[in-house]
C-alpha cells in the first residue's frame, strides 16, 4: 500500500466503458514524514475521499481487487482516507 496526498481529478471523456462513473484522482506518494516523494499516480477512487486529504493507495492486481474494480482496466485504486498514521520508534 501506498501513502498518498489526493492532488486533483483527472477528467476523460473518452475512456474504456468499464471506467464510465469512475471518478479518477491524481495523488502523489508521500514519504514517512508526510513530504511529498516523486512521480504522480492516477487513481480510481472507490471510498469518495475528498481533495488534499492522505489516503491509502493500492496498485497493480491489488487494486483490481478493490469494491467494484473487479475486471476493469485499473492499475491504482484509493481504498481508504488516513486519519493518523503513528510511527513506532525503538
Amino acid at each position: 500500500m501506498i501513502i498518498a496526498r489526493i492532488l486533483g481529478t483527472v477528467v476523460s471523456t473518452q475512456k474504456d466503458e468499464r471506467l464510465k462513473g469512475q471518478k479518477l484522482l491524481l495523488v502523489r506518494p508521500l514519504n514517512l514524514d508526510g513530504t511529498e516523494a516523486s512521480g504522480y499516480v492516477v487513481a480510481v477512487d472507490t471510498v469518495g475521499a475528498g481533495f488534499h486529504e492522505r489516503v491509502l493507495v493500492v496498485a497493480g492486481s491489488s487494486a483490481r481487487l478493490a469494491e467494484g474494480l473487479k475486471d476493469k482496466p485499473v492499475d491504482a485504486a484509493i481504498i481508504g482516507v488516513i486519519d493518523t498514521v503513528d510511527l513506532i520508534n525503538d
